[in-house]
């Protein structure tokens, strides 16, 4: 039984530097000023004033006992859900192993070698998401990739996803007008890259049902026709989703973004009682294989500082808080879209990857199996070359998948994310592979020649002589 500390008995956190005494008001405000600098929380008037003041803040959280974030609650429990879920729903025996610990010693632990892979992938329900936020504030970048790298978070549905020495893209075909040649099209290159195992994902250019439908359709065929194992989703709202699943369209996964804050998800449509309902109709219609994850969500820093949610709390930290209700459905995908929001909440290349690497740590903690979209928009002060870094860091640090698009350039979204390319240069230089079944489909229709190479220069030929074959196949099924 948790109880919560009246806000007067709450302890206030201080540090001395220089004769300067620095004082945080509560864990809330001591979280926020202990965040690495980023335009977003400077936004919200909630960030650290100095270099100094962050690090005093820093020192400061390293002392904080564990224990203490299950009393005091960053958003309070009878206002918020998002809240309840995560401490009605934290598993006190797992947390048992780590409970005597303070932030600073947690750090510690977890770049240890007691911290293995089945040893963290057991403690996932026990650690809270202000617990991995508060966590991450203290490590490097290089800590943040070398504690990632130990978690294998794996999940199935027609194609195993997150095994080590195994990463995966999802095919994002869009287009700005929703042509099913054009995404058909798109569809087919990305296929010839060895794109795809993890999802082949289509964002809408509407929310009309019968568009959404023509879409599902589409893939479903495309699928079935070539064989191959994977899944489809067309990324509507939540509420088409399940319209189009009672009235019998094909749909894999279920689709929703989601952020920290009940009034966060209510700017997007959305409450949990809703995403039940969803799981559940999704799960029912048993398409997988061999398995059942049948979610997919996306999140960003800043979304609830964007639809003025974020109740004072940090932008990274309300990122975490997301992940609780991703991981209360169990998904086959979870992906931050980085760089998306704009420079207002992430201004440049350093703040995209920290955050980056932060998001991609703390979900892997929490048990998530977490992909990237490495990303940003036009306005933002980043270029390909600060998206080639964070590809590769992430490669090293066990992202589950990315996004693979042709040229790297959404026309639908206009934002700059990761091309089929990408993909392939990350497999290469890194040795990994595709998600194993999708990897044997790859090599029966030669797109790779062994079972750690692409054989690019007969690729390009096998292009020419079967892109015309295959789109021809597929508009005889349009017609």
């Amino acid at each position: 039984m948790i109880t919560w500390l009246p806000r007067y008995q709450r302890k206030m956190y201080k540090f001395t530097v220089r004769h300067i005494t620095y004082r945080f008001a509560d864990l809330k405000t001591l979280l926020a000023k202990a965040s690495p600098y980023r335009t977003g929380d400077a936004l919200a008037g909630i960030s650290a004033e100095s270099y100094e003041e962050r690090v005093a803040a820093q020192i400061a959280l390293a002392d904080v006992p564990l224990k203490t974030f299950l009393n005091q609650a960053l958003i309070p429990y009878e206002q918020d859900e998002i809240t309840r879920l995560i401490i009605d729903s934290h598993d006190s025996a797992a947390f048992n192993r780590i409970g005597s610990l303070t932030m600073g010693e947690f750090r510690d632990w977890l770049l240890s070698d007691e911290a293995g892979t089945m040893v963290l992938n057991e403690l996932a329900p026990g650690i809270t998401p202000e617990m991995a936020a508060a966590v991450s504030k203290l490590m490097r970048n290089q800590d943040l990739i070398a504690a990632a790298k130990k978690c294998e978070v794996m999940t199935r549905f027609r194609d195993t996803i997150g095994l080590k020495g195994h990463f995966s893209t999802r095919l994002q075909p869009n287009h700005p007008t929703d042509d099913l040649k054009g995404i058909a099209a798109s569809m087919i290159d990305g296929l010839l890259y060895g794109s795809g195992d993890a999802v082949i994902g289509i964002n809408p250019a509407t929310d009309s049902p019968a568009v959404v439908r023509a879409l599902l359709e589409l893939v479903d065929a495309v699928r079935q026709q070539f064989d191959i194992p994977t899944q489809s989703c067309v990324l509507s709202h939540i509420t088409t989703t399940l319209d189009l699943i009672n009235a019998g369209a094909p749909v894999d996964l279920c689709f929703q973004s989601i952020g920290g804050t009940e009034l966060t998800n209510s700017s997007f449509g959305i409450n949990l009682a809703l995403l039940d309902v969803a799981y559940q109709a999704t799960l029912s219609l048993n398409r997988g294989t061999i398995g059942q994850n049948v979610m997919y969500f996306e999140t960003g820093q800043g979304s609830s500082l964007s639809a003025n949610a974020h109740f004072g709390v940090d932008q990274q930290t309300c990122e975490a808080r997301a992940y609780a209700v991703a991981r209360r459905y169990k998904p086959l995908l979870v992906n931050t879209v980085v760089g998306f929001i704009g420079p207002e909440y992430l201004y440049d290349g350093k703040q995209i990857i920290r955050a980056a690497l932060e998001e991609h740590f703390c979900g892997k903690l929490l048990g998530l199996p977490m992909g990237v979209d490495i990303c940003y928009t036009n306005h933002a002060e980043a270029d390909q070359d600060d998206m080639d870094n964070l590809l590769t860091l992430l490669g090293v640090a066990g992202c589950n998948f990315i996004m693979g698009i042709p040229g790297s350039d959404d026309i639908m979204l206009n934002y700059q994310s990761t091309s089929f390319h990408d993909a392939l240069y990350l497999r290469k230089v890194l040795g990994l592979r595709p998600a194993p079944e999708f990897e044997a489909w790859l090599m029966k229709q030669g797109i790779i020649n062994d079972a750690n190479s692409t054989n690019l220069s007969e690729l390009h030929e096998m292009k020419e002589a079967n892109f015309t074959g295959m789109m021809s196949r597929i508009i005889s099924k349009l017609k």
